[in-house]
Order: C-alpha cells, then sequence, then structure tokens
C-alpha cells in the first residue's frame, strides 16, 4: 500500500486536487490521531477523498470503487479458493488478505516493494519459488503457503500469523509471540479479521 505524507504545503495540495491525472486519495486515521492517505482502494476505516479535474468533472465515487473492487474479486475467485484449499486454508480467509493487502489489484505495488494480490515482498517470493509475482496464480500460491507456514510456526493464532504477514515473523517473534506495537500491523490485523467474519457470514446467509 503506498502511503503520502500529510505534511504537504498547501499550496501544492490544492495542486494535487487540481491535476486532472491524480488517483482517487484515501484518508484513514489511527488510533493515536495520525492521518494516512494511501492511493489504494479499501475499506476498514478508509474514506475515499472527492475530488474535482479541472473541468469541474467529479472522480468516481466510493460505490464506484467498490463496485471495481467487486468485479475483481469475481475475476480470482476460482484461483484464490483453489489456493487456499491446496494449502489447507478457508477461502474466506484468503479473500480477506488478499482484499486488505491489495484490494484485488494483481498490479499493486507497495511503497516497499510488495508486489501484486497477497502484495508478497521480493525476498519473500523468492524463498518461496515465486519468480513473477505479478502472475495472480503464483502470488496466491506463495501468499497462501506463507500464511499456512505463518500458522503452523505460531500454533494456528490466526492473529499471530496475520501479524507476522504484515510485518514480519521476526517482528513478532521479538515482541514475545504477541502482535507488535505498531498501528499499520495491529489495524491490519484488525481489517483482516473484520474482513473474514463478514465473509463467514456472508457464506452462512448463502447457505440458508
Amino acid at each position: 500500500m503506498r502511503y503520502f505524507s500529510t505534511a504537504i504545503p498547501i499550496a501544492c495540495a490544492s495542486l494535487i486536487w487540481l491535476t486532472p491525472a491524480i488517483a482517487d486519495v484515501f484518508k484513514y486515521r489511527d488510533a493515536q490521531g495520525r492521518i494516512y492517505l494511501t492511493d489504494t482502494p479499501m475499506e476498514g476505516g478508509y474514506r475515499l477523498l472527492k475530488k474535482y479535474s479541472l473541468g469541474g468533472e467529479s472522480r468516481p465515487t466510493r460505490s464506484d470503487t467498490l463496485g471495481k473492487m467487486r468485479q475483481r474479486r469475481e475475476k480470482y475467485a476460482p484461483l484464490i479458493e483453489a489456493a487456499a484449499l491446496r494449502n489447507r486454508l478457508k477461502p474466506e480467509l484468503v479473500h480477506a488478505v488478499v482484499r486488505a493487502e491489495s484490494a484485488y489489484r494483481a498490479d499493486a505495488v507497495s511503497s516497499k516493494g510488495a508486489v501484486g494480490l497477497m502484495q508478497l515482498m521480493p525476498a519473500t517470493a523468492s524463498r518461496l519459488g515465486v519468480s513473477d509475482s505479478y502472475d495472480a496464480r503464483q502470488n496466491l500460491d506463495g501468499g497462501t503457503r506463507y500464511l499456512r507456514q505463518l500458522l503452523e510456526m505460531f500454533d494456528k493464532d490466526l492473529r499471530l500469523a496475520l501479524a507476522a504477514y504484515n510485518a514480519g515473523e521476526n517482528a513478532v517473534i521479538r515482541y514475545g509471540k504477541k502482535i507488535p506495537p505498531f498501528p499499520e500491523t495491529q489495524d491490519y490485523v484488525k481489517k483482516v479479521i473484520s474482513f473474514y467474519t463478514q465473509n463467514q457470514a456472508g457464506d452462512r446467509l448463502a447457505q440458508r
């Protein structure tokens, strides 16, 4: 996920809002009151900042953005479910991770260099044998295998596995096998679990 500094001079900020080609920007305020701006459309506390082009035409609304994300979800759902089953994970969980990581964008690249649907770092991808992280099938296979490894490493504690997926397993171990005190990681764990719970509830309703 790409974050932008909130310490932008007002004059520069005004140019950002007036540039027709600028991407959508989402705002998030963490528990400590810090504000994050990101160009990756997501839910779970993020709010779309509506913008206008020089001609006065409004940017896509939040509902438009969510609609496109649902289309991407449908496109990758078969690959997600197959990768989840291969690695003994619930598809609802993998969907939650993919949604939180990339909003189902196979071409997503974070400021730290994480790539693809499950945002694999180059070193992690190499360790998992993923040669092309932009390839949805490879990315999902590597990401689900990594998540399975983390669940085994942390005795199937989902919260710790998710924290390790976000911050790295060494960070979780360094903090006594607890979720590291990083706002991004703590929010990430809450977000994925929230999406996972929503997915489970949706499946239960569909089965009635």
